[in-house]
């Protein structure tokens, strides 16, 4: 069985949602019949390439808060982050434009080393201070998922590689109704958005392999990144 995962590295809820169904897959019995994809997914597709600007300052701007109480809504996210044994760092982090962490991404699927780079990279975006917009620590994440060097500078050297296979991402996301991230498709019949606790997960994995139509998503308040806008939850 099929399941998709559609997200960007971008997505602090997608960085805490992957761990959780990565906890709810381990509880399934037939988790080693589960056949994993990772879709493109971008929050902020209109962004400048090349334009990085601090997560915080963009958090401040967005909802019209100051600094300090754009770092206690990062820390809302950061909490839930390191409840599931994730390290998150609230300040220092970059925001922009991730086109080039998708095309490598594809990359990375076509040399069957995507989960390697997308685990790689979300570590650099939420648990390092390594950023990811960055071209030489893109590639170097590239090579420590496994990948050629040399392929990997030629790809994000050519803005059209692996650009219409995000795009087709981009477009099935739309037809499917997906209007946050995470958003996960089970074997074509059922789908979740947001980060869900692990056993709604696995109780998803259970209704799909049964083959039970199932006419609503389930859960459907996770908590999610919407298109164009911050990912964490103002406080009151």
């Amino acid at each position: 069985m099929r399941v998709e995962i559609w997200s960007d590295i971008a997505c602090p809820w997608c960085y805490i949602g992957k761990a959780r169904f990565t906890k709810g897959l381990a509880e399934f019995a037939h988790r080693d019949e589960i056949e994993v994809v990772f879709r493109s997914f971008e929050l902020d597709p209109n962004s400048a390439k090349g334009e990085v600007a601090p997560v915080l300052d963009m958090l401040a701007k967005k909802y019209g808060r100051t600094l300090e109480e754009a770092r206690g809504m990062e820390e809302h996210v950061a909490a839930s982050a390191r409840a599931e044994g994730l390290t998150y760092r609230t300040d220092g982090r970059d925001h922009g434009n991730t086109f080039d962490v998708h095309r490598m991404l594809h990359l990375a699927a076509a040399r069957g080393r995507q989960e390697e780079l997308l685990d790689l990279a979300y570590r650099a975006n939420f648990a390092e201070e390594r950023s990811v917009f960055d071209p030489e620590t893109l590639v170097a994440l590239a090579v420590e998922a496994g990948l050629d060097e040399a392929e990997a500078r030629t790809v994000l050297a050519d803005d059209s590689a692996y650009a219409a296979e995000v795009r087709a991402d981009e477009r099935e996301a739309a037809e499917l109704g997906a209007n946050a991230v995470p958003f996960f498709v089970f074997d074509r019949r059922y789908g979740i958005s947001g980060g869900q606790p692990a056993e709604v997960f696995t109780r998803a994995l259970e209704q799909a392999w049964a083959g039970r139509e199932v006419l609503a998503p389930a859960a459907p308040d996770g908590e999610a990144c919407e298109p164009d806008g911050a990912c964490a939850v103002p406080q009151a």
